[in-house]
C-alpha cells in the first residue's frame, strides 16, 4: 500500500509537469506515438515475413526454424502496446457509448472527463508494475525455454512503454476537454477528441 501510494503522488507530480508543459509535450508525443507505430508496423511485417518463412521450412524442406514460436510470441507483446497510444489519439479502442450518448452533453463531458482520470491512473499503476516486473527479467537475464534462448525483458519493456504513453495521451485528453482553448488537441490526424458541450 505504501508503494502505491508513492505512485500516486509521483503520478500527480507528473501530472503538474504534464500540465505546465503540455505545448511541449503534445507535440513530443504526437512524433513519438507515430514513430512507435512505424515500429509496429515493422514488427508485424517481421513477424508475418518470419511465421512464412517457418511454414516453408517446416513442410517443404522439414526444416523447422527453431524458436519460432517462441520469438513470436516475444513479439506480440511489442506489436499491441508500441501502437496503444496512438490507438488512443486517434480513438481506434472499441468503446460502449450507450450510456454517454443518453447524458446531457454537459453530463458526457464530465463523465469522460471522469473515465479518463480513472482509465489514466489505472495505466500509470499498470505502467509501474510492468516496469519492475521487466526490470526483474533483464536483472535476472531471463530468456526463453528453448534455443536459441531469446531474451524476454523486451516484451516486458514494450508492455511498459504502451502503458506510460497512453497515460499521457489520455491525460492530454482530459486536459483538451476541460479547457480546449490553452490545451489544444495535440493528436495524429483523426485524433481530436469532440465533446459536445
Amino acid at each position: 500500500m505504501y508503494e502505491l501510494g508513492i505512485l500516486l503522488v509521483v503520478v500527480g507530480v507528473m501530472m503538474v509537469v504534464t500540465t505546465a508543459t503540455a505545448a511541449f509535450v503534445g507535440p513530443a508525443l504526437r512524433l513519438l506515438e507515430y514513430a512507435l507505430l512505424c515500429g509496429s508496423v515493422v514488427v508485424i511485417l517481421f513477424v508475418m515475413v518470419f511465421v512464412g518463412a517457418e511454414v516453408v521450412m517446416r513442410y517443404a524442406f522439414n526444416a523447422p526454424i527453431p524458436g519460432h514460436l517462441e520469438g513470436s510470441e516475444l513479439l506480440l507483446p511489442i506489436i499491441v502496446f508500441l501502437a496503444l497510444s496512438y490507438t488512443q489519439a486517434t480513438h481506434g479502442h472499441v468503446g460502449m457509448d450507450l450510456v454517454l450518448d443518453a447524458l446531457a452533453p454537459a453530463a458526457r463531458r464530465y463523465a469522460t472527463m471522469g473515465t479518463l482520470l480513472i482509465s489514466m491512473l489505472l495505466c500509470s499503476i499498470l505502467a509501474y508494475f510492468s516496469f519492475k516486473h521487466a526490470y526483474r527479467l533483464w536483472a535476472y537475464d531471463d530468456v526463453t525455454m528453448t534455443p536459441p534462448y531469446f531474451p524476454t525483458w523486451p516484451s516486458g519493456a514494450a508492455i511498459t512503454l504502451g502503458y506510460a504513453l497512453i497515460s499521457i495521451r489520455m491525460y492530454l485528453q482530459l486536459l483538451n476537454i476541460a479547457d480546449p482553448g490553452r490545451f489544444p488537441a495535440y493528436a495524429p490526424v483523426g485524433g481530436d477528441l469532440h465533446v459536445v458541450e
